[in-house]
């Protein structure tokens, strides 16, 4: 892929964490590598009270995906919410591929009858 997707992480009254914020752009880089459609990745962290909270919202062509997820830790937060963004973004592309499949298989090509 050439164009990297824009990765925007945003520590909601949080001090920032340069190297969450780092591991966080390598494991969108990793998913934008597998589907190439997504362009941007927006990833907010903040806490809870109990611990923290993180949201992301993925977008892309044809793809409009959003998860949240909450753990005692930053980095475990942030790790759930991408492995939710993974599987939903597998489930979307597996969808579409997996349907264009059965369309074909139900309307094969009409063969001519050159003899």
């Amino acid at each position: 892929m050439t164009d990297r997707p824009t990765v925007v992480t945003t520590f909601k009254d949080l001090e920032s964490d340069e190297r969450l914020r780092e591991t966080i752009e390598r494991r969108c880089a990793q998913l934008a590598d597998e589907f190439q459609e997504v362009t941007r990745f927006e990833i907010t962290l903040t806490e809870d009270g109990s611990g923290f909270s993180v949201h992301g919202h993925v977008t892309g062509k044809g793809r409009n995906v959003g998860a949240q997820a909450e753990a005692s830790e930053l980095a475990p937060a942030a790790d759930r919410l991408l492995d939710k963004v993974e599987r939903q973004l597998r489930k979307v592309h597996d969808k579409q591929i997996f349907s264009q499949r059965r369309d074909a298989q139900r309307h094969p090509a009409k063969k001519s009858n050159a003899s």
